[in-house]
């Protein structure tokens, strides 16, 4: 189902505005709500034919370490913190900016996992 973000086709009156036959560009989308789990992606077309992945689930990120200056992969166990929502924590949603547990250490994410379709995140020193 698309989520349009345009003005409704009838007035309050219920008459009609004119030209109801433009082309729809500014459609909305419903969000991919990332959790964890095996890698799962969600294709979407966007203008001019290009295509964006989305992620459904994943449980592998790319963590950034500040002090070696250097990027490993990391196994997510759970969600800590969301800024976003703190329903997203006892559901295990990733957003960015939300705070994850990893075997490597507490991290923070930097991406947007329904965008972007990876998961990059910034280990916290404790």
């Amino acid at each position: 189902m698309a989520i349009s973000q345009f003005r409704s086709r009838r007035k309050t009156t219920g008459g009609r505005y004119r030209n109801p036959r433009k082309k729809i560009k500014n459609r909305g989308d419903l969000p991919s709500l990332t959790t964890i789990g095996d890698l799962r992606k969600r294709k979407v077309r966007i203008r001019s034919g290009e295509l964006k992945y989305g992620l459904l689930q994943i449980n592998i990120v790319n963590l950034y370490d500040p002090k070696s200056k250097k990027y490993i992969k990391g196994k997510i166990e759970t969600v800590i913190d969301s800024p976003s929502d703190r329903n997203f924590i006892r559901r295990n949603i990733m957003t960015k900016g939300s705070i994850i547990r990893t075997d490597k250490g507490n991290a923070r994410i930097i991406s947007r996992p329904g965008q972007e379709g990876a998961i990059n995140a910034i280990l916290i020193e404790k």
